[in-house]
């Protein structure tokens, strides 16, 4: 972020000439580092971990160190799942990409990952037993 600000903040110094109105100046700068934001992601591949070789492997990633019963039952409970409810599921909450971010990557529509998502965390609900608690 602060890499992104730094360039925003040294492209509108040197265009500062072509700002207009400078009662505009708030939205003519935050246009500029949102296209900065941009242009940082250009060309840039998703990274994408292949889950199959890090639970193979036993990465530290997925396993938490002196894990209690609850987070080995999460993780049991996760790898059940189908790759179609899983990958979405990691890639918003392990990884932090957007619904946006996420339906680019798998070539979905928004509102399929959104259906995703939601079917993936009522699976896991129910595989751990929690499903007729939140319902009372």
């Amino acid at each position: 972020a602060e890499d992104v600000v730094q360039e925003a903040l040294l492209r509108a110094w040197k265009s500062y000439d072509t700002l207009e109105d400078e009662g505009k100046a708030k939205s003519w700068l935050l246009t500029i580092v949102r296209r900065e934001l941009a242009r940082t992601f250009e060309g840039r591949g998703a990274e994408v971990a292949d889950l199959d070789a890090l639970v193979a492997a036993e990465a530290g990633v997925l396993a938490a160190a002196d894990e209690g019963d609850d987070v080995r039952d999460m993780r049991e409970a996760l790898f059940r799942l189908e790759d179609e409810y899983r990958e979405p599921l990691v890639l918003q909450v392990l990884m932090g990409y957007s619904t946006k971010e996420i339906a680019d990557m798998m070539g979905l529509q928004q509102g399929a990952v959104l259906t995703r998502l939601f079917r993936a965390r009522a699976r896991l609900r129910r595989s751990l037993g929690l499903a007729a608690e939140l319902e009372r």
